[in-house]
């Protein structure tokens, strides 16, 4: 695995490659896990996102193509609980899949943080909305909700910086291997170390091993935020998110969001499996 370089102000002992696709069920599953990790380790890394371009490359037009993308997303959806409707691939199929990862390095140029929102908005549109993710009108209301500089992201998708920057993601998939997704590659401060690479989902616990092996100290955990501030900080999350991150049965969630959306703090998102509750405030 190749050698990578620390960059930035915000140097931490870790550093995450994490190599996503939009279009992938399993990158979408891993949200939870990923929210936990950044709330009580997140002092210890920095991710990286890196677009895999691996289904988006598929030519995704042919019916049989649809009927396997669309019985992996079931599959995903019930096995995690991030909800995500296979029936999409029949009623709404994406046409240029391509559009959507120069979107995301568009958004990606106006700051890291930026270009995880966004994807995050995409991904909700896509999952839960069924919503075309390669249609420009969608990627435009998208950039809206994430609040970037919409003139600067209209210019920046066709730009040939995005572009660069997409072949540039693909050039390390393939540096580093990585033929499936989602995969996490761990990286520490000694660069003569090789990465560490764990793909497919595992449990929040792995994670945190592994990060526990890779530093040279024990990491502190940081306590987690109220419930009331996580929502409003993600303001959409899926009840298996809270449970994740909280340690809570499904069951103790939903009954805990019942009560709130009667006190009109959380509003009810039916999706097809499991429930995402938007947070509407005091």
């Amino acid at each position: 695995m190749t050698n990578h370089n620390h960059s930035g102000a915000d140097k931490k002992p870790l550093e995450i490659y994490m190599f996503v696709d939009p279009l992938c069920p399993e990158c979408w599953a891993l949200e939870p896990v990923l929210k936990k990790l950044r709330l009580e380790y997140g002092q210890y890394f920095r991710i990286r996102y890196i677009l895999s371009g691996q289904l988006s490359s598929l030519n995704i037009t042919t019916k049989r193509k649809q009927e396997d993308l669309a019985q992996q997303w079931e599959k995903t959806a019930s096995r995690s609980g991030m909800s995500c409707d296979g029936s999409m691939w029949f009623d709404n199929p994406i046409d240029s899949p391509y559009l959507a990862s120069f979107a995301i390095k568009a958004a990606e140029l106006q700051g890291k943080h930026a270009g995880i929102r966004f994807l995050r908005y995409i991904q909700e549109r896509l999952f839960l909305q069924k919503q075309d993710i390669s249609d420009f009108e969608v990627l435009k209301e998208c950039a809206e909700e994430a609040k970037l500089d919409l003139n600067e992201f209209l210019n920046d998708i066709h730009s040939y910086s995005a572009s660069k920057a997409f072949q540039c993601d693909i050039k390390i998939t393939s540096e580093m291997e990585v033929d499936e997704i989602p995969t996490l590659v761990f990286f520490n401060e000694n660069i003569e170390d090789e990465g560490l690479k764990v793909t497919g989902l595992y449990s929040y616990e792995v994670y945190v091993h592994i990060i526990e092996e890779m530093l040279t100290e024990k990491p502190k955990k940081k306590p987690l935020p109220t419930l009331e501030e996580f929502m409003r900080y993600y303001r959409l999350v899926a009840s298996k998110e809270i449970a994740v991150v909280y340690d809570l049965s499904i069951e103790s969630v939903e009954k805990m969001m019942k009560k709130w959306t009667l006190q009109q703090k959380v509003r009810k998102i039916p999706a097809k499996h499991g429930t995402f509750w938007r947070y509407i405030g005091e």
